[in-house]
């Protein structure tokens, strides 16, 4: 089939988050899969260009535009075998930042328009359109106010990566910008002002609505975790379902990693010592000994649980023979309790504030425990890349976490890694603890590992769960379409 998906982000042109690992690395596994996916988005300022082989699709583009027509231009590209759609136009895409601009939502909503103007122009015509997060998701809306458009009878999936990332928007946009007073309606019984969000409206204009996990799915239609739009994801339930992220195990492989000092697999795992040893050395740590060591690769945030990681190690340095690695960035007060860590217990302790990806993967390679303490994880990428590499996980049990990481019963010779349930500095210190008795025991700490490394979260195993969406949505849009023709037939 044909799918048309539709980011603002995408791995390696222009990533700043999960997203742009999605849209970089799920198209390939469909297209691996047969389906014929090509993403659109837009040229950023900060693509490097002379590193594409760009073709120039098409010139001028007239988008209606409040004030006057604005122009776009459409340029081609092949990134790693996809072909991709970059939206050119100086105004809006011109930028040096993907995001932060006060503009944004004006400037995704013609990215949007822009794409459906130049539709007719591309010589694709989709099965399937999946729009990404709130910044793509008017485009659903646009398509409901056009039933003549060329991409109307296209299925319409529509992915949520993070609930609490909204887009809202006030009736004042809303008037400037043509959106329809009728596609702000919500579902019976709602207040109309839960429908002022491009998060809201994808919700609402999608015959398909998933999300990043089986866990998120649930916990999204909870007020705890809803941000809001609870109400509105329990009146669409029968639409709402989980695909746990994939990562792509080329890129991730440490039988060929390029950034780690020593490569293995399952079966030569006595090998990956040699990468504990050069990150303590890289660390400033002793190395050689018989220290655990434990790391995170984050966003320095509250949302990550960062500082439960501070109060807990405070504790465990204090009394344990244990290191921390932390790389990030992120709020200043968790730098601030990081830094202070760092001070108190010196050669014990590393803190990078920086974002070096390199730096990460040979993290990953050389640790013994990743932590993922998370407040919320729609999915969580972390913990996937730390068991394809021997890194045993710990993590709280949220979201894409709690789907992914199974809790360790050793006698039982079962689990991937630790879980633990409130997000508090105890409950995490509590499962280091049981993390420190299971490293004592090497024969089961290894077995624990390879049992991480043997599981399968590559993107193939998600690919198909996707088609089978699209499936759905194209049957869905099919059985709309029908009941739309037989209404006004009767009218």
């Amino acid at each position: 089939m044909n799918v048309l998906f539709a980011a603002v982000e995408m791995s390696p042109l222009a990533k700043v988050g999960g997203l742009g690992d999605v849209a970089g690395s799920l198209p390939r596994a469909l297209r691996a899969n047969g389906d014929d996916v090509r993403v659109a988005m837009p040229m950023h300022g900060t693509i490097e260009r002379t590193a594409l082989n760009l073709t120039h699709l098409l010139a001028g583009v007239k988008v209606p535009w409040p004030g006057g027509d604005e122009r776009v231009d459409v340029w081609q590209a092949d990134v790693r075998g996809v072909p991709v759609y970059l939206l050119e136009n100086a105004r809006y895409f011109g930028r040096p930042n993907v995001y932060g601009s006060d503009d944004d939502k004006e400037r995704f909503l013609f990215f949007c328009d822009a794409l459906l103007a130049c539709a007719p122009h591309l010589g694709f015509r989709p099965d399937v359109i999946h729009a990404q997060d709130w910044h793509s998701a008017l485009l659903l809306t646009r398509l409901a106010a056009d039933e003549s458009h060329p991409w109307a009878d296209a299925g319409r999936v529509y992915t949520i990566h993070n609930l609490a990332l909204q887009g809202d928007f006030d009736r004042a946009f809303a008037q400037t910008h043509s959106i329809a007073p009728i596609e702000l309606i919500p579902p019976d019984g709602l207040p109309p002002t839960i429908a002022y969000s491009g998060m809201a409206q994808g919700i609402m204009q999608a015959d398909r609505v998933n999300t990043v996990s089986d866990s998120y799915a649930k916990e999204i239609m909870t007020p705890e975790y809803g941000a809001g739009l609870d109400a509105l994801l329990r009146a669409r339930a029968d639409v709402v379902s989980g695909i746990v992220n994939g990562i792509d195990y080329d890129e991730f492989n440490p039988e060929t990693d390029p950034a780690i000092p020593q490569h293995f697999n399952a079966d030569t795992l006595d090998l990956r010592l040699i990468n504990k040893r050069a990150l303590q050395q890289q660390a400033g740590l002793p190395a050689g000994g018989t220290a655990m060591l434990f790391a995170t690769v984050t966003r320095l945030f509250t949302q990550k649980g960062i500082d439960l990681v501070a109060v807990a190690f405070d504790a465990l340095l204090a009394a344990r023979n244990v290191q921390l690695v932390v790389l990030g960035t992120g709020d200043d007060d968790v730098h601030k309790m990081l830094a202070h860590l760092e001070a108190k217990y010196p050669g014990k302790v590393k803190i990078w504030f920086d974002f070096n990806p390199k730096l990460g993967q040979q993290i990953y390679a050389g640790c013994d425990v990743f932590l993922m303490p998370s407040r919320y994880e729609p999915c969580g990428l972390g913990q996937l890349i730390s068991l394809r590499y021997g890194a045993v996980p710990l993590v709280r049990r949220t979201g894409g976490l709690a789907d992914t990481v199974e809790d360790a019963d050793l006698p039982q010779q079962s689990g991937t890694g630790f879980v633990f349930d409130a997000a508090n500095a105890q409950e995490l210190q509590e499962a280091a603890e049981r993390a420190l008795a299971a490293f004592e025991r090497p024969a089961e700490w290894r077995a624990l590992q390879e049992r991480g490394m043997r599981q399968d979260w590559s993107w193939s195993r998600a690919a198909g769960k996707y088609h089978d969406l699209y499936t759905a949505s194209i049957a869905d849009r099919r059985e709309a379409r029908a009941a739309d023709r037989a209404h006004e037939a009767s009218a």
